[in-house]
């Protein structure tokens, strides 16, 4: 078996409400897509819940008390995007958790990358604060994993969502072991990702923001994986890379405008798994953050899914730029040109 899976219905205990649109049935309807369309094997994989001094890594203890908290209560609000309800410090323990398992079995070579479809989401969750839909900041706690206990020197996360994720990029703002590239719609929630945020002091040049205007299709997305993601991972040579894969890039997303198609997310798969295989000895994990089209949802997770496992094509998506696109890029080419040979 080459990929694992994160399941457990657990995921789906979390609830900010019945007409919120990062609600239990998106869990649901990666489950059901699992479940009658993936004829794969695969490798179960059953989460555990992340500990206190796991989530401190990357949140202050004011933080993780507010929301151990809310533990019990009905409803508690965080930010005007952002609740609880009586499960969801439990639900988010266990979605840090499930990445936390994804990358044990990994690394012991039980299987070569992982899809985690957990939820609450991650990548708006700054050290003290919950925002965005978003409690524990998964993705990072996951780096901090793999820097503080499973010996690794170099973590790449690329964050497709269609929101820039503040969360992370200010977790390793300042560093140099973990280089965050995040091409988002811009502008848009929460405001952040201009490209000249490259970061600070040693972390100079490791953090790589492509903001976009809407309307970027899937060769568009690809180009920029080929002609920015590529070299520049090259360059910085991961030891595992991690992917919080937002589906709001979606073109029926109802919060972007975005036009990536579910080919589309498997052509995004299959580059990134390319990298990891040339880079990273294949350790590759993808964690869910956005997308609220459930259809989109699921059938961009089943494309996911089949590129990770190897069991379908490659997509035939030529990495063609549209000229607005090559406009909006020209400056961010200039600028990280300081940092890496593009």
């Amino acid at each position: 078996m080459e990929t694992g899976i994160v399941i457990d219905e657990r995921y789906q205990n979390h609830d900010m409400g019945a007409l919120h649109v990062e609600s239990p049935k998106r869990f649901a309807a990666i489950l059901d897509m699992i479940k009658t369309e993936i004829s794969f094997p695969y490798l179960k994989i059953k989460p555990r819940a992340a500990t206190e001094d796991e989530i401190l890594w990357n949140h202050s203890v004011a933080h993780l008390d507010t929301l151990k908290n809310t533990a019990g209560q009905e409803r508690v609000d965080l930010d005007p995007d952002t609740s609880t309800s009586a499960l969801s410090y439990e639900t988010a323990l266990l979605a840090v958790g499930g990445l936390f398992q994804s990358l044990d079995f990994m690394l012991a070579g039980d299987i070569k990358n992982a899809f985690a479809p957990v939820r609450p989401p991650g990548h708006h969750a700054e050290s003290g604060q919950a925002m965005g839909f978003c409690l524990f900041n998964n993705i990072a706690l996951s780096a901090e994993y793999l820097l503080r206990q499973k010996g690794q020197k170099r973590i790449l996360i690329i964050d497709w969502d269609l929101h820039h994720g503040n969360g992370t990029q200010n977790s390793f703002y300042h560093r140099s072991d973990v280089l965050y590239f995040s091409p988002h719609q811009f502008p848009l929630y929460p405001g952040t990702g201009h490209w000249r945020e490259t970061g600070t002091a040693a972390g100079q040049g490791y953090t790589v923001n492509i903001p976009l205007y809407p309307g970027k299709n899937d060769a568009d997305y690809l180009y920029i994986f080929r002609n920015i993601l590529a070299p520049i991972a090259a360059q910085f040579e991961p030891d595992t890379i991690l992917v919080s894969a937002g589906f709001d890039v979606a073109a029926s997303d109802p919060l972007g405008g975005m036009e990536i198609t579910a080919e589309g997310f498997g052509a995004l798969t299959a580059e990134v798994r390319s990298l990891a295989h040339n880079l990273s000895q294949d350790r590759l994990l993808i964690a869910l953050e956005g997308g609220y089209d459930l259809h989109a949802l699921r059938q961009g997770a089943k494309q996911v899914l089949l590129q990770l496992s190897g069991t379908a094509d490659k997509p035939a998506v030529a990495p063609s730029p549209s000229p607005r696109l090559e406009h909006e890029l020209k400056p961010v080419f200039t600028h990280l040109k300081s940092f890496w040979k593009l």
